[in-house]
C-alpha cells in the first residue's frame, strides 16, 4: 500500500467510515459534525480537542489524496470517505480497520469486542480471516506479541512503521495476563457505553444542524 497519511487525516479518516457504519442516516457528516467525531472521548486513542480548521486542512489533503467527497448541494457542505469503496470492502473488513484507524495497535480480542456498533463476527476465526486478508492487501501487520499478552497486535499501515513501532517497544510495566483480560474486559463494557452516548451525541447534532 501506498497511502501515506499523517495523523489527522488518519482520524478523520477513521471517523468518516465510523460513522457512515454506525449512524448511517446521519451520514455523510458535516464540518461541525465530523470535528465532533474526531473530538469524541470515547473509542478514540489518543484522546485529541481539535478546532475545525485542523480538520479541515486534513480533508482538503484527503480529498487530493482522492479518498473522501465533498459535497456541496445542501445548506453546508458534507463528506464522506471513498476509500472503502476502491478497495471494495465488505462491512466486516471496513469495521476492522476502522478500530484500528480510532484506536491504535489492538489484538483480535479488542478488535472483534469494540466493533459490535459496526459489524458483529461471529467468532474469533471470522475476525481473523478479515484480518488476514487486510494484510494481504498491505492495509494492516500483525505485531509481535507483547510479554504477559496472550495475543498479538494489529496495526494498520497508514502511518510511519517506525513511528508506530516506537510505540510497541515501550518497557512500562504491563500487568499480568490474568489482570490484563479482566481490565481488558471491563474496559470494552464500559467503552461500548460511551460509544453509544457519543453516537446519540452526534447523530442529535447533525439532526439539529439540519434546521439551521
Amino acid at each position: 500500500m501506498d497511502i501515506s497519511l499523517n495523523e489527522e487525516e488518519i482520524r478523520v479518516l477513521g471517523c468518516l467510515m465510523e460513522k457512515s457504519m454506525a449512524t448511517p442516516e446521519y451520514y455523510p457528516l458535516s464540518l461541525n459534525a465530523l470535528t465532533n467525531a474526531c473530538n469524541q472521548k470515547s473509542n478514540r486513542d489518543p484522546v485529541v480537542a481539535w478546532d475545525e480548521e485542523t480538520v479541515e486542512t486534513a480533508l482538503d489533503s484527503l480529498e487530493t489524496k482522492g479518498l473522501i467527497n465533498r459535497s456541496s448541494t445542501g445548506r453546508v457542505p458534507k463528506f464522506e470517505e471513498t476509500f472503502t469503496r476502491q478497495y471494495n470492502m465488505v462491512a466486516a473488513e471496513a469495521a476492522a480497520l476502522c478500530i484500528l484507524l480510532l484506536r491504535g495497535p489492538q489484538t483480535p480480542g479488542a478488535i472483534r469486542s469494540r466493533s459490535d456498533r459496526l459489524c458483529t463476527f461471529d467468532s474469533l476465526e471470522a475476525l481473523q480471516e478479515t484480518l488476514d486478508r487486510l494484510s494481504e492487501w498491505g492495509l494492516v501487520r500483525r505485531m509481535q506479541r507483547l510479554p504477559g499478552h496472550k495475543e498479538s497486535r494489529y496495526t494498520h499501515l497508514f502511518a510511519d512503521p517506525s513511528a508506530m513501532d516506537s510505540e510497541i517497544l515501550s518497557t512500562d510495566p504491563l500487568p499480568a495476563p490474568e489482570d490484563a483480560d479482566r481490565l481488558d474486559q471491563l474496559e470494552t463494557r464500559i467503552q461500548a457505553i460511551r460509544d453509544e452516548l457519543a453516537d446519540l451525541k452526534a447523530a442529535f447534532e447533525s439532526f439539529r444542524q439540519q434546521f439551521e
